[in-house]
């Protein structure tokens, strides 16, 4: 299981909640430098929502299980907590679309997604293995990388080279966030 994907760490004999990244996590390769040049592609870049607030780009390399370079663009002041209300959501969508939006001009990764904990959320050998059921709403993939995984017909354009399968926005769930709520349908699911 996979818990930092939910948010929650194990601590001795209990569970303790975490902070979660919201971030734009692309695959770069086998390269460095494309996964650099992708990083500099979002360095010194301010969003600023429709509520005035400003977010600025904070990008961050790293290797995977595969050897395969990523690139983590975290825009700052969204909330560290994970989506726990519909007002969280809304700003989560909102930096989501805009990191879409720059996204469209930059070149040198095989694929991406944006959305909570998606650092990874497949290397380049588990996505091959997924086809032909991707369903993953947001997905981004060269088009080099959508013919080897044979073409799904769930993609649409995104920007030249590229398709995708467009980003559906995040999701307030009350019961995941609320104890109080678990703990009611728990009771309910028990009878």
């Amino acid at each position: 299981m996979r818990l930092r994907s939910q948010g929650l760490k194990h601590i001795g004999k209990g569970l303790i909640k975490m902070s979660w990244a919201f971030s734009l996590s692309v695959e770069c390769g086998k390269s460095e430098s494309a996964a650099e040049k992708f990083s500099q592609h979002f360095a010194g870049v301010i969003f600023t929502s429709s509520s005035g607030a400003s977010s600025h780009c904070k990008s961050t390399l790293f290797q995977d299980i595969d050897e395969s370079w990523w690139c983590r663009v975290c825009p700052t002041d969204i909330s560290k907590m994970g989506i726990d209300t519909s007002g969280s959501a809304y700003v989560m969508t909102e930096m989501g679309i805009l990191l879409y939006q720059h996204l469209q001009t930059a070149t040198t990764y095989r694929y991406g997604i944006v959305g909570l904990e998606v650092d990874e959320f497949r290397t380049y050998s588990e996505l091959l293995t997924e086809t032909p059921s991707i369903n993953f709403p947001g997905l981004v993939l060269a088009e080099s990388m959508w013919k080897e995984l044979a073409s799904p017909n769930t993609f649409v354009p995104f920007t030249p080279g590229y398709l995708w399968q467009p980003y559906e926005g995040e999701v307030y769930r009350p019961l995941i966030v609320s104890t109080d709520l678990k703990e009611k349908i728990n009771r309910l699911l028990a009878a």
